[in-house]
This record gives C-alpha cells, structure tokens and sequence, in this order.
C-alpha cells in the first residue's frame, strides 16, 4: 500500500488544504480592510495557495469509492463490465432486455396480489408506535400486536377469496351476456320476420 493512500498521508493532505486556505483568506481579509503588512500576508497567502495547487496537481486524484474492486475493468471506456457477483459469463442471461410490458406479463398478477397485501399490512403500521415501558402493558401491546396481526392475515385470506369470487362472477356475467346476446339476436330475426312481405 502506497504512503498517499494511508489514512495518516489523507489526515495531512485535509489539514494542509485547510491550513493554507485559512492563512489566503486573512491575506484577503488584511488586504480588503487595509491592515499593516495586508501586502504581505496577501503575497504569503497566495503563495500558499499556489503550493496547494501544485501538490494536489502532483498527487493526483484519490479514488473515493473503489469500484472497480467489484466491477473490474471501471475506468476503461470499452470494457464489457459484469460484476464479479454475478458469476461467470455463460451464466448470465443477455437475451432481449426486459421492458415493463415483458415484466407484467411474466408476474401476472402478482403485483395486484401485493398491492392488496400492502393495504391490509397497513393496519400494523400502528405496531410501530407501541410503548413498551411496563411488563404488564407490554403484555397487552403483544396481544393487541397478535390480534391486528391475525385480523391482518384475515383480511388478506378474505382478499385472496374476493378476487376468486370476482373471477366467478365474471365468468357468470360473460355467459348471462352470452345469452343475452343471443336472445337478443333472436328478437331480431323475429321482427325482421315479421316486417318481411
């Protein structure tokens, strides 16, 4: 490990910065309110300025993030970056990108399922405000904590069991439709019947 990337090089680097900064800035000051010697301090502060300048031009930049420790290859433009936890290359799946269209229809309705899990999860949210300073409310705050949760997990049996009943009656309404359609269609043919000459 280089000297410049210890953590003693970096305190020394901040302190140097922030030392020479401090003496530029009283140079300023001296100078703005016409001090004795703001000529000189101005010159030494300036001074100072340019060595900082200089000794970050020559160190150059640290890193503050080490990437390419996971992504190998990061500061090379063309490189064909993967991360090393992805495992080798033939393992990876680089077939058609995945598009919102693509997702929903691989989950189906998943993200509905959830949604409703979601809104029946929410009456636990009160859970999070609960004081737990005596024995004998804690007591109570875990039983009230056991009721919500069963009423919660009630509530989610009661949705999973609305959107069967929903799929149904859908099926019901779509054959009451079917047969509408088709007495309808008949009325049709009656009256056209009977108008004909």
């Amino acid at each position: 490990m280089s000297f410049v990337k210890t953590k003693g090089f970096k305190y020394f680097k901040n302190l140097f910065i922030g030392v020479g900064a401090s003496v530029v800035l009283m140079g300023a000051l001296f100078k703005l309110e016409s001090y004795p010697g703001a000529s000189m301090m101005l010159t030494i502060g300036l001074s100072v300025e340019a060595v900082i300048f200089l000794f970050l031009g020559l160190i150059g930049p640290e890193p503050d993030y080490y990437w390419h420790k996971l992504y190998p290859g990061l500061d090379d433009y063309h490189a064909n970056l993967t991360p090393l936890t992805a495992g080798p290359l033939d393992s990876i799946d680089m077939g058609t990108p995945l598009h919102g269209d693509v997702i929903e229809s691989q989950l189906g309705g998943m993200l509905t399922e959830l949604q409703s899990m979601s809104k029946n999860l929410s009456s636990l949210k009160a859970l999070q405000e609960v004081d737990f300073s005596g024995t004998s409310e804690q007591i109570k705050s875990m039983s009230s904590f056991y009721s919500k949760l069963n009423e919660a997990m009630a509530d989610l049996s009661d949705s999973i069991e609305d959107t069967k009943i929903y799929k149904d009656q859908l099926g019901v309404l779509n054959k009451n439709l079917s047969g509408l359609n088709g007495v309808y269609g008949g009325m049709l043919n009656a009256i056209a019947t009977s108008f004909r000459p």
